[in-house]
């Protein structure tokens, strides 16, 4: 049964990464603010919570994985709000998008 969640873990460890690397990409890919906070933000949500659930099925289920579990819920929920607040002041600091020149 060991190996088998060993497998699961580093499964879903390398998707993370994989996840996060193309993320990067579509940061750089992007041209306003806008838009690469929302990848970004969308990028370190799904890749960190995937590799932190590999992460747990790697070293089993213990103490170690519901410290594992609280980490992951505490950045559910300040991750989006983080962002939100970013955002928000880039809008409200008078941040807009260039329109691009046809």
């Amino acid at each position: 049964m060991g190996q088998i969640t060993d497998w699961i873990g580093n499964f879903l460890i390398i998707i993370g990464l994989i996840f996060m690397l193309l993320g990067i990409i579509g940061v750089y890919r992007f041209k306003d603010f806008y838009s690469r906070i929302l990848v970004s933000a969308k990028v370190d949500t799904v890749g960190f919570i995937t590799i932190l659930v590999g992460i747990m099925f790697r070293q089993g289920f213990s103490f170690f994985s519901w410290k594992t579990l609280i980490a992951v819920a505490f950045f559910i929920v300040t991750n989006p709000i983080g962002t939100h607040a970013m955002a928000r002041s880039a809008y409200l600091s008078g941040y807009r998008i260039k329109k691009e020149r046809e």
